[in-house]
């Protein structure tokens, strides 16, 4: 049983937090809420929170599943700070109608979650019952909740197998991705009704395949390149079978995505820069899904890397098979130029092993800060650049091919301190919620429709190549006990989900 703590709550859940809020939440007094109420989300907006699979279920060799490569890479000595890894976790896979119960004092509308490929066919193999029957009892309790369950097929975890013969450099794997995604849906078709292809193709290519940063490790240009192409047609292939199963669907896919600016505007090298890491970053994923070719420049910093050897006939044709929504998940932005910086940003690696730049063409591009506050990840806080990149993907991609934008992931980790009573007061990560849905209302109220937002993440889990040095959760988790503790930010995002509405002092346009 998963202990929940809460200053007022204590273990208990609010029966209906569309009219319940416990006595810390702000406004009590009748006229009260109204007063403290500032600027409002248009109807339809959804509110939720964002997990992973290997993040949070723990039960690494239960069930079925076997090895992903998350799960071999953990073992590489120094490859996760403090030889951390998912075995346990936050025991999600053990305490789930818990978590939901949780995710409903919340009031959270939507839950984004990932199905673990290692766990539903074990090695890329047959089918596992037992797996399947995990993520149909958790669809289960979602709806029984009155949450809807929002679905990403990969969050990174491709099982190891898979990757032994070759991982997302092997054009196999697309097909083998098309076939997991027709399983999922066999066993949630007729309950989940949205769904997300892939998670942030770029940390699974140039960060994994091409930096060595992330699983499986490897440094390799050419295999960085060949995996981003082989997830975009996996994306293709999977969204083309699951149309063809079920036309009612509501696919897309979730790129993280980043505001590129040059450190002098007027200087060429530093306009270089930023349109190098647009191209590396942002527009190697959005051209080829929207509109079905490499932009020139791209293909002319990486054509000859191999970039050009992995494309096929057809190709690109499945890739951009039309979706309906794109998930946008925004930390932070990039401030580059050709130049060093004196105080470089921190890269992507927490510890000493040796790692390349994650971009396959960019050697001289440098990352300089802005003077603005970090997170603990030492990441620059910069709403507004969610709002300008919202703009930017509407205007140029989404609007025309009738696609609804979500921001599906944002988020903050800090150092929380936890109080005698147990409470986390948690005012940076508060104040970074609060700015960010500042940013999409500008974005909204600027004629750039956005249909939703999910926090990164609902609790404290695995954060991949830190271990468990940063805490990202609205809920905190102790991983002695596994007992999970709402933050200050839980409670404020709670307050704006049930008004709708930002606090009237946040209720100043995000800077």
């Amino acid at each position: 049983m998963t202990t929940v703590h809460h200053p007022t709550i204590e273990t208990g859940f609010a029966p209906d937090l569309a009219t319940t809020a416990p006595a810390s939440d702000a406004a009590t007094a009748p006229g009260a809420a109204a007063a403290s109420v500032g600027r409002r989300f248009p109807d339809g907006f959804l509110f939720g929170a964002a997990t992973a699979a290997y993040q949070i279920e723990g039960a690494a060799h239960e069930g079925g599943r076997t090895d992903s490569i998350w799960d071999t890479f953990s073992r590489v000595p120094g490859a996760v700070i403090n030889a951390d890894n998912g075995d346990v976790a936050c025991d999600h896979y053990h305490r789930y109608p818990e978590d939901v119960a949780l995710m409903r004092e919340l009031g959270l509308q939507t839950y984004r979650f990932s199905t673990s490929w290692a766990r539903v066919r074990p090695d890329g193999g047959a089918v596992n019952p037992e797996g399947v029957d995990f993520y149909s009892r958790l669809v289960d309790e979602l709806l029984g909740a009155g949450i809807k369950p929002w679905l990403t097929l990969y969050h990174w975890d491709l099982p190891q197998a898979l990757e032994e013969q070759g991982g997302w450099a092997n054009r196999d794997t697309a097909f083998r991705f098309r076939d997991y995604a027709l399983t999922m849906h066999d066993a949630l078709g007729d309950r989940v009704g949205v769904w997300t292809t892939l998670n942030e193709p770029w940390c699974s290519s140039f960060l994994s395949y091409t930096g060595g940063a992330h699983a499986p490790g490897r440094q390799d240009v050419a295999a960085g390149l060949a995996a981003a192409h082989h997830l975009m047609l996996g994306h293709g292939l999977a969204v083309q079978a699951l149309r063809e199963r079920d036309a009612s669907l509501e696919l897309g896919i979730t790129l993280n995505l980043t505001v590129a600016k040059p450190v002098d505007p007027t200087h060429p090298g530093d306009l270089d820069a930023a349109r190098r890491i647009d191209g590396q970053f942002n527009r190697v994923f959005l051209d080829p899904i929207f509109r079905g070719h490499y932009a020139g420049d791209l293909l002319a910093d990486v054509g000859h890397l191999g970039l050009r050897d992995v494309i096929r006939p057809g190709d690109l044709e499945m890739i951009s098979t039309p979706i309906d929504a794109l998930g946008v998940n925004y930390y932070h932005g990039e401030f580059v130029s050709d130049r060093p910086a004196e105080h470089p940003i921190a890269g992507e690696a927490p510890t000493d092993r040796a790692i390349r730049s994650p971009f396959p063409a960019a050697e001289n591009v440098h990352f300089h800060a802005q003077g603005l506050p970090r997170t603990a990840m030492g990441w620059e806080v910069q709403p507004d650049g969610l709002r300008e990149l919202l703009d930017r993907v509407h205007r140029e991609y989404a609007d025309a091919a009738g696609v609804k934008l979500f921001v599906t992931e944002n988020g903050a980790a800090y150092d929380d301190d936890v109080a005698p009573d147990g409470s986390v007061h948690d005012a940076e990560r508060t104040e970074f919620l609060h700015a960010h849905l500042g940013a999409i209302l500008d974005a909204i109220e600027g004629g750039t429709p956005v249909h939703g937002y999910f926090y990164w993440s609902l609790m404290d889990n695995f954060e991949w190549a830190w271990g468990y040095d940063k805490r990202f959760g609205l809920v905190r988790v102790d991983y002695d006990t596994q007992e999970r503790t709402v933050k200050d930010s839980g409670l404020a995002y709670r307050r704006v989900i049930r008004d709708r509405a930002l606090p009237a002092a946040s209720a100043a346009p995000a800077v």
